[in-house]
């Protein structure tokens, strides 16, 4: 499993919904959400190793083409920005080991497993920790938009900071363990009517989602 330690809440949570006029934009906004990759950990070490699975995460759902016997860090920890797209009734998953529910509506991963293999880091405890802090992120701004998201597994047996421990995904993936990581998996699906976008942010310290639906004419 990619556990993490326990740990005080850190700082608010931080959550904005908000309804404009379709008229005036070809997308409304759902809501947003972010967290800090500077307080993940109160360890200062264990903090940039979770910092970095969390970036190479995305690196590898932004398909940045990151050599994997060799990784580029310093690409990996630029600021971005990076949005997918999601049409109804289509389903993204943290990996791609998934319950049978999902396996026909299934139309976007993050295109990781978390392994020594792919270039994840380990703080001396799990390769990879830290990983479950994004897929949480993303579930939570997911449940806050009324999307159709599911975490088999709750993070427990750890809390995360400034993800409320409801919205906490345990997320897992090892070889040959298939009916295990899809337990341990996060699922979204558009059940609106439009596309929803999720767009990310980083800006260099913090990790920002927000969802928008199209607003077809």
């Amino acid at each position: 499993m990619l556990f993490s330690l326990i740990l005080p809440m850190l700082s608010p949570f931080v959550l904005q919904t908000s309804v404009q006029p379709a008229s005036n934009q070809a997308k409304q906004f759902l809501s947003s959400g972010e967290i800090s990759l500077e307080v993940r950990h109160l360890d200062s070490y264990v903090n940039e190793v979770f910092k970095d699975n969390i970036l190479l995460t995305m690196a590898y759902m932004r398909n940045i083409g990151e050599n994997k016997k060799n990784i580029n860090w310093k690409n990996v920890n630029k600021e971005f920005k990076f949005k997918f797209t999601l049409s109804p009734n289509e389903s993204f998953a943290f990996h791609d080991d998934v319950l049978p529910k999902y396996k026909n509506s299934l139309a976007i991963t993050t295109n990781a497993h978390f392994n020594y293999q792919e270039g994840f880091r380990s703080d001396g405890y799990l390769m990879g920790d830290g990983v479950c802090h994004l897929a949480s992120l993303i579930y939570w701004v997911s449940k806050q938009t009324n999307l159709d998201a599911y975490a088999p597994t709750n993070h427990s047996f750890a809390r995360i900071p400034e993800i409320r421990s409801e919205h906490g995904v345990s997320i897992y993936s090892m070889p040959g363990r298939a009916e295990a990581n899809a337990l341990q998996n996060m699922y979204v699906t558009n059940n609106r009517q439009n596309p929803i976008t999720f767009e990310f942010e980083y800006n260099g310290k913090s990790l920002k989602l927000s969802i928008y639906e199209a607003q077809l004419r």
